[in-house]
């Protein structure tokens, strides 16, 4: 399938469709011209496709480790399974790492607390909320794909160029 060009050199149109892909796994929704909407969309697509396709495949690892006290305990850990962390790598290459944000009433220490774990939060995001939102739609509805809606907003005053609104479904 042939892509738009955008008029931009190849090198931009890659870097421009990787911030708003970001932008909308970030945000849900963003607006944008049509065209660039309609190839934000496919991408998007692909990128929760892969999560969906790969949900289920996680493994349980038992460690040993040490309590406090010393005693020898089994520490059992929920690690991603082989096509899983394919697809985490593949989709890292495929958007930026935006920073954890801090919330509006939220200490520094509260943030450092609740951010510990979390080392790349467009990458968690995407497994573990849109992954299992949409294969929990798929299984429902007995269908894969339409992750995206494009709606178009009219004219931008300035130049005309058609507008659209780019949400998850």
């Amino acid at each position: 399938m042939e892509q738009r060009k955008l008029s931009l050199p190849t090198d931009q149109r890659e870097a421009l469709l990787r911030n708003q892909v970001t932008a909308l796994l970030w945000n849900e929704k963003i607006t944008t011209t049509y065209a660039r909407a309609k190839e934000v969309s496919r991408l998007a697509d692909k990128i929760i496709q892969l999560a969906v396709d790969t949900v289920l495949d996680v493994k349980k690892v038992v460690k040993k480790g040490v309590d406090k006290k010393g005693k020898p305990i089994d520490v059992e850990t929920i690690v991603d399974g082989e096509k899983r962390l394919a697809a985490r790598r593949k989709i890292m290459a495929m958007v930026y790492d935006p920073p954890e944000v801090r919330k509006k009433d939220e200490t520094a220490v509260a943030f450092r607390e609740r951010t510990k774990d979390i080392q790349h939060p467009l990458i968690e995001k995407i497994f573990n909320v849109y992954a299992i939102r949409y294969s929990q739609r798929n299984r429902d509805n007995n269908s894969a794909g339409g992750y995206t809606r494009v709606l178009k907003l009219g004219a931008r005053r300035g130049d005309a160029a058609e507008e659209a609104l780019i949400e998850l479904v």
